[in-house]
C-alpha cells in the first residue's frame, strides 16, 4: 500500500517504525527541519528517513499548489499524519483512495487541538490517550479509527506522559495497521458537542498565578517543567525565577498569595490555598537546589514573589 506520511518528533518516529512493522510502502515522508532556536530533546525524522533511504521533504508550504501537484503523482494509496505541525488542506487529503489519518495525543473528542500533553496536565485530568482518526480539515474532528486509554499519575511531567503516550500509539498502531491494510476500517463519528479543544501555548502562559491553589500550581509546573520552558514568576526587581520542580504543602500562615515562608529547611509560597515548596528552581541561568535556595531568599528584603 503506497503511503505518503507528515511526520515530526518522537510520535512521528513511533508511527514510521510502525508502518515499516507492517509492510506499509512509505514513498515520501513530509517533517520539519529541526529549528536551531528550540530544545530539539526529541528524534529527528528526517535523519530517520536518510538513514532508511525514504525520500523525505521539509517544505513548510505543503498546501502551495505545486507541493499539491507533486503529492497527486506520487498516487499515494493511504495518507497519515504523525505528530506534524501544519494543517494539510482538503485538496491533499482527498488525494488517497483508502483515506487520510491523524494520530492525536488525546481521547478524542476530549482535548482536540494544540499541545493536548501539556493542558492535560494543567488541567489535572487523572487520563487521557491517543486517538487514530480520518483527518478533515477541521482539526482533529474526523471519524474516529481506534483509540488507547493512558492513565496519568499524579507525579507525571509532560515529557513523562508523552513518553506513555508513544507506547500507546504503537499498540494502537499494531493493532489499526492490518486492519486497514486488509480494508477493514474500523469508523465511528466524534460527538464534537461532548469534547473540547485547546490553542498553542508559549513560554510566557507559563507564569504562575499565585492567587491559584497549591495543586493547580503543582500541575501548571509538572506541565511545562523540563525539557519544556518552565514555569516562572518574578521577584525583586522582576528577577525570572524558573520553578523547575516544586511541591504542594500544608501552609499554617495567615499570608496572602505569593508571600515567602521561610523556615530553616525550606522555602514555601503561600498560594491561594495552602502552599508550594521550593524544590528545583533556576535564578540567573543558575540552578539551585535545598540549602541553596535557602541561602538565595534568606537575605532578599523583598519576601514576595509575583
Amino acid at each position: 500500500m503506497k503511503t505518503v506520511v507528515f511526520a515530526y518528533h518522537n510520535m512521528g518516529l513511533t508511527g514510521l517504525e510502525s508502518l515499516l512493522r507492517h509492510g506499509y510502502d512509505i514513498a515520501a515522508v513530509f517533517t520539519h527541519e529541526d529549528d536551531p532556536g528550540e530544545n530539539c530533546w526529541f528524534g529527528s525524522v528526517k535523519n530517520w528517513a536518510g538513514q532508511k533511504g525514504i525520500t523525505v521533504y521539509t517544505t513548510e508550504e505543503i498546501n502551495s499548489p505545486d507541493w499539491i501537484d507533486k503529492i497527486a503523482a506520487i498516487s499515494p494509496d493511504i495518507i497519515f499524519s504523525f505528530y506534524y505541525r501544519k494543517m494539510i488542506c482538503q485538496k491533499i487529503l482527498d488525494l488517497p483512495s483508502v483515506g487520510a489519518f491523524n494520530l492525536h495525543g488525546s481521547y478524542l473528542p476530549y482535548y482536540r487541538g494544540r499541545c493536548p500533553v501539556n493542558w492535560v496536565i494543567i488541567n489535572g485530568e487523572a487520563k487521557t490517550g491517543v486517538t487514530l482518526h480520518y483527518m478533515i480539515e477541521k482539526p482533529d474532528a474526523g471519524d474516529i479509527v481506534g483509540q488507547k486509554p493512558v492513565v496519568i499519575d499524579v507525579s507525571d511531567t509532560a515529557k513523562t506522559l508523552y513518553d506513555k503516550l508513544c507506547g500507546a500509539a504503537k499498540e494502537l498502531l499494531d493493532e489499526a495497521l492490518p486492519l486497514i491494510k486488509k480494508g477493514q476500517i474500523p469508523r465511528h463519528k466524534q460527538d464534537l458537542s461532548q469534547g473540547s479543544y485547546y490553542g498553542g501555548r508559549r513560554p510566557e502562559d507559563g507564569r504562575i498565578n499565585w492567587n491559584k491553589s497549591a495543586d493547580e500550581i503543582y500541575n501548571l509546573i509538572r506541565a511545562v517543567t523540563e525539557p519544556y520552558p518552565g514555569a516562572f514568576a518574578l521577584f525583586d526587581n522582576d528577577e525570572k525565577i524558573i520553578i523547575w520542580w516544586a511541591e504542594p504543602a500544608v501552609a499554617n500562615e495567615s499570608v496572602s498569595p505569593g508571600k515567602l515562608i521561610l523556615t530553616d529547611k525550606e522555602i514555601l509560597v503561600q498560594t491561594g490555598k495552602n502552599a508550594i515548596k521550593f524544590v528545583d528552581i533556576e535564578v540567573k541561568r543558575k540552578r539551585l537546589r535545598g540549602e541553596q535556595i535557602n541561602n538565595y531568599f534568606e537575605n532578599k528584603k523583598v519576601k514576595e514573589l509575583k
